[in-house]
């Protein structure tokens, strides 16, 4: 008898802790704003499911992000926006990669979507992201894109997200039948449409847009390849080359610049990062070191280094620094594009291990008036070590190729 009542009787069932019993135990208010309307979905919860839930408000608690709409509601009220990587990663908002330099989020109702209001719907991202799709294709229908006087397209929606049509490419994608489509959102409300033959004229409706008031999306320029967006490609001397090497270098100088207030003063001083054009035409990253105390360098192509009286000490290639085997830099845990910390600095001796781009003088002259933030036009051309180096030296080199060679020329006030 006691045989069979193992299979025919039923276990007790564990009573379930209450809402206000989760709550407590991880000391989130009980009267937390917006939290009444989910508390019918607690009830329905399976014990498994109640401890990722609760975690879930605790987190947005611990961020002091509000609570979401019911999912009921939410699910009409979704916009997908493209925002730069660095960005995304800065606010901490959920978001997936999308292509390079660019991350995407999601809107709900006016608010930015952190990841613990998946959890609390019960929901997916990609239940979120379809269901944004459908509705901004929706918004899309019969409004078409905008030939402009220069013969490139401009997407104009009404409703200020013309950017994120970047993610629609059957609006677009048959603007140009059989040519190379070439893209560029500088801005929330910009969606520029162009063929490789009209490039000149998107760099220039791209550098309007930049200069406008509203806030930077991306400079870049992307070409659809196939199925697939990537950072258009255009190898010197094709005559955008130059132009988009630029607009991306500002994309990363806007993120180096954002960083800076946001590094704790105790690891150092962020160095600050900068372009400086080389007689070749070739703009070049760089950064300046002083002295004195620990720096966080951006990873740009050159490194400038002062003494601690400021005296300039000449500029080097930023990838030759493994030869002072000396000098140990950390990289920062920060948001964004790479720097590394470094405590010590390096001697005159040291330096002289690197590849030189101009000597101490040319720099002095170079930054005369001006603070080494930002160079001042100088006016005589400056060769580089590198480039009068010899060939075999130029080949073990670690200096990227196609910053080989150049040398810092004249400067404009206008570049």
């Amino acid at each position: 008898m006691a045989f069979l009542s193992r299979f025919f009787s039923s276990p007790e069932r564990k009573a379930l802790p209450t809402l206000d019993e989760v709550l407590t135990a991880r000391n989130i208010p009980l009267d937390l704003p917006g939290l009444e309307p989910l508390k019918e979905e607690f009830q329905h919860l399976r014990e498994s499911e109640q401890a990722p839930w609760a975690d879930a408000l605790q987190d947005l608690v611990a961020h002091g992000w509000p609570l979401p709409p019911l999912w009921q509601d939410a699910q009409y009220e979704l916009s997908p926006r493209l925002v730069p990587s660095w960005v995304a990663e800065r606010d901490g908002f959920f978001y997936r990669p999308h292509v390079d330099g660019l991350a995407l989020r999601m809107v709900v109702a006016g608010q930015t979507m952190p990841e613990a209001w998946l959890t609390l719907w019960g929901v997916t991202w990609e239940d979120v992201l379809d269901r944004s799709m459908d509705q901004l294709r929706e918004r899309s229908l019969n409004i078409p894109f905008q030939r402009q006087p220069t013969g490139i397209y401009r997407g104009v929606f009404g409703d200020g997200q013309s950017a994120a049509r970047f993610l629609l490419p059957e609006l677009w994608s048959g603007l140009f039948p059989g040519q190379n489509t070439f893209l560029a959102i500088p801005a929330e409300d910009e969606l520029l449409v162009a063929p490789q033959v009209l490039l000149p004229q998107l760099v220039e409706a791209i550098s309007k847009s930049l200069a406008g008031p509203g806030p930077r999306l991306m400079g870049t320029i992307y070409q659809q390849v196939g199925g697939n967006f990537l950072p258009a490609t255009l190898q010197d001397p094709h005559p955008i080359a130059q132009p988009q090497r630029e607009l991306r270098q500002a994309d990363l100088m806007e993120a180096y610049k954002a960083q800076e207030s946001c590094l704790a003063a105790e690891l150092g001083v962020p160095a600050p990062a900068g372009v400086v054009r080389t007689q070749q035409g070739r703009s070049i990253s760089y950064t300046t070191w002083q002295e004195g105390q620990p720096v966080l360098l951006p990873e740009t192509d050159l490194v400038g280094f002062l003494a601690a009286n400021g005296r300039p000490l000449g500029i080097y290639f930023r990838q030759t620094l493994p030869r002072i085997a000396e000098l140990h830099g950390v990289g920062v845990d920060i948001w964004g594009p790479r720097r590394i910390r470094y405590e010590g600095f390096p001697t005159v001796a040291q330096l002289a291990r690197l590849e030189c781009f101009a000597t101490g003088e040319q720099m002095a002259d170079l930054f005369k008036g001006s603070g080494p933030a930002r160079p001042r036009p100088v006016n005589a051309p400056m060769q580089d070590r590198a480039s009068s180096g010899s060939r075999a030296a130029q080949a073990s080199s670690p200096v990227p190729a196609h910053l080989r060679g150049q040398s810092l020329g004249v400067q404009s006030d206008d570049e």
